[in-house]
């Protein structure tokens, strides 16, 4: 894969890149925001690296810039700032992982795969739909009836995660596994915010809600009655 790590202290990003390359990867650096930004508009990457504070511009901004004119890229967030307001801020800009640190390498390296292989799914379906909620993954539009619907891309993915498997119950460990990435912290409440974030957004003005709770056991979007 051709990587961009932007990473602003030298021993971090010279470990980093180091296991990459051993990995079998292709690493372009950049030590501070602007450069980071010019980097990733000006050339192609299968996945951008960052933390968040950074020196110019930091990787809130990054990932939201990035987002709204590439959104096909995957960005895994790897920093220190580790509060669940930071996870949901990071998220919200369209980050598709968030890894803290410190951080074991072996963990980074599954974070990576699970991502790529998300993204190559994603290609694999032009649309989804239940009931009459479609959502158009080349065009990257969700509409339920007549009604486009505006999701950030984690609240994208995590819908797109429920349509793939409808009609079947999911865990809360398989939602963090599969939206979140391997080695999610559990012990959050993260899952539950934004399965009532994406509640709010598809089911709330509409007569027939398709996400539901099963007590005890996680949540289930439902095709039919």
């Amino acid at each position: 894969m051709n990587i961009l790590l932007i990473e602003d202290e030298v021993s971090v990003s010279n470990f980093i890149r180091k296991g990459l390359e051993e990995s079998q990867h292709c690493v372009t650096l950049a030590y501070e925001g602007t450069m980071g930004l010019k980097l990733a508009m000006e050339q192609e990457f299968d996945l951008i690296i960052m933390d968040v504070i950074l020196p110019n511009m930091n990787g809130f901004e990054i990932c939201h810039h990035v987002k709204k004119y590439k959104s096909d890229i995957p960005i895994l967030m790897l920093t220190a700032l580790s509060t669940i307001k930071d996870k949901i801020n990071g998220f919200n800009q369209g980050a598709d992982d968030y890894l803290t640190k410190p951080f074991h390498f072996e963990e980074l390296l599954v974070r990576i795969k699970a991502i790529t292989r998300r993204s190559q799914m994603a290609m694999t379906t032009l649309s989804y739909t239940a009931r009459d909620l479609k959502m158009d993954c080349y065009k990257k539009i969700v509409t339920r009836g007549d009604t486009e619907i505006s999701l950030t891309q984690k609240e994208y993915t995590l819908l797109e995660y429920f349509l793939v498997n409808k009609n079947r119950v999911l865990t809360r460990t398989q939602i963090a596994e599969a939206v979140w990435g391997i080695g999610f912290n559990r012990g959050t409440n993260l899952i539950d915010v934004y399965v009532n974030y994406l509640r709010t957004k598809i089911d709330r003005d509409f007569p027939t809600a398709l996400i539901h709770t099963v007590i005890g056991m996680g949540y289930i979007l439902k095709d039919a009655d």
